[in-house]
């Protein structure tokens, strides 16, 4: 992306020079009483609390909190009543709710997909199993029929790193086949992209998009784990039953009409029949200057939809500021998660996708935080406001609905934390930073981590792309700085290897699967720590003159200096 240099505004200026021109953002001095205040609300923040919280969530009575059930009503109006005790006002108006228009879309007929060459027999993928395959076109069925199959790399163009996968070669009407990740993650190479870290061209929803803007009647990309970060059953999973996304007045007309993905073992059955080597495609694919390549075959498939549009809401309460109240920072998480499937249920007595860590935790830990800030002696200088949004899972749907329509200036929002899987299984020395490096946020939480002498560390595992796949995104992409803080790893008692053995185990056993319920073994010691570090650190900013900043080669920069008119 093109980074701008813009000129410094005069009141960024007087900051930088009371900073003796450092890159710290100018924080106040607190008070006697500010620290009276603040301790009131840090002590707020308890394990029982957090518990009780999290046990009710994600308990089988709330059905996996899936958008536009019984579970969103239960859901939405369990975290506005919990607002509402503690004092904290709605953040709409006289309403604690914002309406989120959605269209969800079910393939009801469990499409089959077809190869031919015209010579001998066709590759026939089944669903589930060998595929998964949808539409976002909010119609009735779509079809392709006889589709030229071209592989198209990692299916990435991106000018301003003088890489095209889709150059010389029109795709119109065409069906595209791409690989997961960038050319970055394949090579290692940290000249080549980002390297080992993914970029957005490495998610899953731009290679869709852009192969929508390229013109393709079908995008199929080519499920591989270690680069995906998530096995084939979340696949699975997370792309079957009701899809949903944001009401479009054209239906859709614009996207590819089929999207989906193959296991890696059908993409090598796939280019057996073509007469290619996929591992040598792999190889093609990472080096630049790399041409598509047409596989000499032709996809069908039908799909049959139901669609059904919904009113969803995103949750908000609000926090009115005592000196600078247009100022906004936010606390964000999303509350929905995947909630029951009836087949499952039916074959194992546990088709409840009950989300307790993902992400019963960050919503629990959102009450808390208002509940923190509202026992505060003295109201914070700047607002506050809590955003608990829904259909984080269905593409980050209630996150891109508020930053597209916010009910407070994204120029005058100062910044935010988004929370998405708390700490479960004790205190650690570190905490982790997903897209380290990126803001002046990051040094306010490390002064305040220090304090408790803890550290910060970068994401371990950068190659998966995290920074992309939660809610904070949607408000970074439009200039607003967020910092997205996990778990650490270095338990305090257990160390490093514990820690990751924790992460691994919920990763492997528990993601997007009904084995993610509230367990009685649970260590929430941690995560109270983490939010008490959280509110720390955003009440720093909020009761500061402070404008934290995207630092320099972000993406997201010269979007912020553009909006605040530097």
């Amino acid at each position: 992306m093109i980074i701008k240099k813009i000129t410094l505004s005069l009141s960024l200026l007087v900051i930088l020079t009371a900073c003796g021109q450092s890159n710290q953002p100018k924080l106040l001095e607190k008070t006697n009483q500010d620290k009276i205040s603040i301790n009131f609300g840090e002590k707020a923040i308890t394990t029982k609390s957090l518990t009780q919280h999290i046990k009710i969530l994600s308990s089988d009575k709330f059905g996996g909190r899936a958008p536009g059930s019984e579970g969103e009503e239960l859901t939405v109006n369990y975290i506005a009543s919990e607002f509402k005790k503690f004092g904290v006002a709605p953040g709409n108006g006289n309403s604690y709710f914002q309406e989120v228009p959605l269209t969800s879309v079910e393939a009801i007929n469990k499409p089959s997909i077809l190869f031919s060459d015209g010579k001998s027999d066709d590759l026939t993928l089944t669903y589930s199993n060998e595929q998964v395959v949808w539409t976002r076109k909010q119609i009735n069925s779509v079809e392709i029929n006889n589709s030229e199959v071209i592989f198209v790399g990692y299916g990435i163009n991106a000018p301003e790193r003088n890489w095209n996968d889709y150059a010389d070669i029109d795709v119109t009407g065409k069906t595209v086949v791409m690989l997961v990740n960038d050319p970055g993650y394949a090579t290692q190479d940290s000249s080549l992209f980002n390297g080992n870290a993914m970029t957005y061209y490495g998610r899953w929803d731009y290679k869709f998009d852009e192969a929508a803007r390229q013109g393709a009647a079908a995008a199929i990309i080519i499920h591989d784990t270690k680069p995906a970060a998530y096995g084939w059953s979340t696949v699975s999973s997370s792309w079957t039953g009701p899809q949903f996304d944001m009401v479009r007045a054209d239906q859709g007309s614009e996207l590819a009409s089929m999207e989906g993905w193959i296991t890696l073992d059908s993409a090598k059955a796939l280019f057996n029949k073509s007469g290619l080597d996929l591992t040598a495609q792999y190889i093609a694919a990472k080096t630049p200057g790399f041409k598509a390549v047409p596989l000499n075959l032709t996809v069908s498939a039908t799909i049959e939809n139901k669609t059904t549009t919904i009113n969803s809401k995103n949750v908000v309460g609000f926090i009115k500021g005592s000196e600078s109240p247009d100022e906004v920072f936010i606390y964000m998480a999303h509350w929905d998660h995947l909630g029951t499937d009836p087949v499952l249920q039916k074959e194992t007595g546990d088709g409840i996708y009950n989300g307790a860590l993902d992400n019963a935790t960050g919503t629990v830990g959102l009450i808390e935080l208002a509940k923190a800030y509202a026992s505060m002696q003295e109201k914070p200088k700047r607002s506050v406001l809590f955003l608990a949004v829904t259909a984080e899972e269905q593409g980050l749907l209630g996150s891109a609905y508020y930053a597209s329509n916010p009910l407070y200036s994204l120029a005058k929002t100062v910044g935010g934390i988004n929370m998405d899987g708390l700490n479960n299984f004790g205190p650690t020395k570190d905490v982790t930073v997903i897209g380290s490096g990126m803001s002046e946020l990051e040094n306010i939480l490390e002064k305040n981590a220090k304090a408790k002498n803890r550290i910060l560390n970068p994401d371990s595992e950068a190659e998966k792309g995290y920074f992309y796949r939660s809610d904070h995104f949607e408000l970074s992409k439009l200039g607003v700085p967020m910092l997205y803080p996990n778990s650490g790893y270095d338990h305090v008692d257990k160390g490093v290897a514990y820690g990751i053995e924790k992460a691994e185990e919920y990763t492997k056993k528990h993601y997007h699967g009904p084995s993610d319920e509230y367990q009685d073994d649970w260590i929430l010691t941690g995560a109270v720590e983490d939010l008490q570090l959280y509110f720390l650190t955003g009440s720093e900013i909020v009761n500061s003159n402070a404008w934290p900043q995207w630092n320099e080669g972000t993406e997201f920069k010269a979007i912020r200096d553009a909006q605040r008119g530097k």
